[in-house]
This record gives structure tokens, C-alpha cells and sequence, in this order.
């Protein structure tokens, strides 16, 4: 049965990083004959000028029937003076509701070519990767209440509320420490449980959860020192498990790790397996437009797509390939480009993945299931 594929570009360089994931997408489908369908809405600002609202009623639902989201990213400066509750980011926060995400993985993975693009000495961060998983529907984000009021003095106060049920909890802890058991078996729990009571109970379930994992060794971090360890020993972690908003920051600062906040991409699952894929990077309105964006987050972020909501975990490896193939051949969009490297645009940056990973599909002694892809039909031209 096809499966299918909801893509939302949004606003800023959105549509034009989604453009060159979809260009991955299509050569999957004509040449590794991968069943999906694509179609397409509006999420964010985009859907704000196009339907009046973040998030319509009707996307959410088409959403809810897809086997996977493809996000671009939401907001700009153009919306900014809207209330709150109309914003455009209220419509990823509607997404990630309506659809259960509430797992995020987040890869920080150094790809040898950027060493030199980190803002670290090479040496502590070469060799770097790490999966931060990050709980994405609970936590000061969606507690309640929340708001704006309006002192006795006459002065405004504004409030948000921390909130964490012991099930969410041990939910996304169980997440963290599969992931770790498949990884180098090392889990550091973040928190702030000297201060926050919610994040004390965070720590008391993660270590109740440890019992059912004797074999991932789980340690707890202050989220301050974890913010001061990732610049200055980060090889020391293998997963991080974090609340919504903990998560939030130390996402961001582990993208710097890496080169550029436009090399990562992230995965945001439910129970049933189906997710939402993006990159963590913004919408960035100021290179809009401009041919200037790094698709290559949003392009590894249909790799996890393919691992994690369609089975396809050969071909999710063989566009990671290409993605190192291309920096390997020394193309660089703006935010990773270092002397002695070519410097590319979006469209040129998307086309050179898309020609590696054909590429990589004709060498069939690097195919493990050379009947999977179809090699007649392919252009010759392709060099």
C-alpha cells in the first residue's frame, strides 16, 4: 500500500529547502520504485495569508492520515505583531499536539569535511556524535495556566506554568534509553532538579526506569552544566534526554557543534510510529528568497524519514552517503563555507546530492539489494 507523505514548506526559506528534499523524494520514488505519494499544504505564516488561521482544521487532519510530515519551518517578522494565540508558530505547536509527537530526536553528528566550519578547535569536536532526544508535547510550552494578567498595583505580570505527569515522563524516558541501548549505551538525563520540583520527579523516574535497563548507564546533569559541558568536552555524551524546553536550547547550541544549525535535521515521533521530519533551523527571512539556504538538514532530515516512519533504513543510509559525498567534493552553501571550498546555492546544493545518491545507486557493488533500485532508464549525462 503507498504510503503518504504530507508536506508543509511554511514560510521563509521553507519552500525552498523542502523543494530540494522532494527532488530526493521523486528520484526514490522513479528510481528505487518507493511507494509514496506526496501532497502538500500550508502550515505557519503561509497558511495564515492563505486560510486565515496557523494550522487549519483540514491540514491537521490530513496530517493525522499521512504516514509522515516533511516540514520547511514556520515564522517572520511579518507576523510578528499578531497575538499570541495567532501566530504562526501556534501551528507547529497544534501539529506536534494533534498528531502525539511527543519523542524528538535530534542528531549531532560531525561530518569530518566541517571540522574546520565548527566554531570549536577541531580537536573537541572531531569525531562528535550525539542524539539528543528531547520531549515535544508537555513540559512550560503547554502547561496551564498560562497568560498575561494584570496586577492589583495596575502592574502586567506574565506566567507559565512547568508541568510534567510521571507517564509522560517514563514515556519519553523509555524512548531515551532504547535509543541508547542501539547506540554506545550511555544516557545523561538533564534536568534542574535542585531548584524545580517537575524536574525533580523527572530524575526519580528516570532512575526507576534504569532498573528495566541494566545494560545503557544512565547519569543526571544540572541543564546549566550541560549547556557549559557541550562547548567544552562534548564527545563526553552519546544520547541526552531532556524536557520541551531544556531540549529546545541544547539542540541549538549542539548545532554549532557541528558547523552550521543547517547540517541537522530531527525527527518528532508518536506511539505508532508515524513522525514528523524537519530541520531545527528557523525560517530565516533575512536569505528568503536569495538561493543562499542549507538544504542539507532538511534533506537528511527525509534519511530519518525513511529509517524511522517507512522502513527504508538502506536508503536512508545511502542519502547520508550522498550528503557526505558532496562535501566530500568540496560544495558549501554560505553558513559552512571556509576557504578553499566551492561556495553553492540552494538549487545547486540539492541537485549535487540528488546526482552523488544516483551515483551511488549505479555502483551495485555498493547496493546490497541491487534489484531494490532500477538502473535502466538513468541518464548517462549524469556526472
Amino acid at each position: 500500500m503507498s504510503k503518504k507523505i504530507l508536506v508543509l514548506p511554511g514560510d521563509g526559506i521553507g519552500p525552498e529547502i523542502t523543494a530540494q528534499a522532494v527532488k530526493v523524494l521523486e528520484v526514490l520514488k522513479r528510481e528505487c520504485e518507493l511507494d509514496v505519494t506526496l501532497e502538500e499544504g500550508h502550515v505557519g505564516g503561509a497558511a495564515i495569508d492563505a486560510e486565515g488561521t496557523p494550522l487549519s482544521d483540514e491540514t491537521l487532519a490530513r496530517a493525522q492520515a499521512a504516514d509522515a510530515v516533511l516540514l520547511g519551518a514556520v515564522g517572520g517578522p511579518r507576523w510578528d505583531d499578531l497575538p499570541m494565540e495567532e501566530r504562526p508558530e501556534k501551528g507547529l505547536l497544534r501539529l506536534r499536539a494533534g498528531l502525539g509527537l511527543f519523542a524528538n530526536l535530534r542528531p549531532a553528528l560531525l561530518y569530518p569535511q566541517l571540522a574546520s566550519a565548527s566554531t570549536l578547535r577541531p580537536e573537541v569536536v572531531a569525531g562528535l556524535d550525539l542524539m539528543i532526544v528531547r520531549e515535544l508535547t508537555g513540559g512550560i510550552y503547554f502547561g496551564e495556566p498560562r497568560g498575561v494578567r494584570t496586577l492589583e498595583n495596575g502592574e502586567r505580570q506574565g506566567y507559565n506554568t512547568l508541568v510534567y505527569s510521571e507517564s509522560e515522563i517514563r514515556r519519553i524516558g523509555r524512548v531515551a534509553f532504547e535509543t541508547a541501548r542501539r547506540r554506545g549505551k550511555r544516557l545523561c538525563s538533564v534536568d534542574k532538579a535542585n531548584v524545580l520540583e517537575c524536574t525533580r520527579l523527572w530524575r526519580e523516574v528516570m532512575d526507576e526506569l534504569a532498573g528495566d535497563y541494566p545494560d545503557v548507564e544512565l547519569t543526571h546533569m544540572y541543564v546549566d552544566n550541560a549547556a557549559m559541558q557541550l562547548v567544552r568536552a562534548p564527545k563526553q555524551f552519546d544520547v541526552i534526554v531532556t524536557t520541551n524546553m531544556f531540549g529546545d536550547i541544547l539542540s541549538d547550541e549542539a548545532a554549532m557543534l557541528t558547523g552550521s544549525i543547517g547540517m541537522l535535521p530531527s525527527a518528532a515521533l508518536n506511539e505508532r510510529g508515524q513522525g514528523m521530519y524537519e530541520p531545527i533551523h528557523g525560517s530565516a527571512p533575512d536569505i528568503a528568497g536569495q538561493d543562499k539556504a542549507n538544504p542539507l538538514a532538511t534533506i537528511l532530515s527525509v534519511a530519518m524519514m525513511l529509517r524511522h516512519s517507512l522502513g527504508e533504513p538502506e536508503l536512508a543510509e545511502k542519502i547520508e552517503q550522498a550528503v557526505s559525498d558532496v562535501l566530500d567534493e568540496g560544495l558549501r552553501t554560505a553558513d559552512i563555507h571556509t576557504e578553499g571550498t566551492r561556495l553553492v546555492g540552494t538549487e545547486e546544493m540539492g541537485d549535487a546530492v540528488v546526482a552523488a545518491f544516483i551515483r551511488r545507486l549505479w555502483n551495485t557493488e555498493d547496493v546490497k539489494d541491487p534489484g531494490h533500485c532500477r538502473h535502466a532508464g538513468l541518464s548517462n549525462e549524469i556526472d
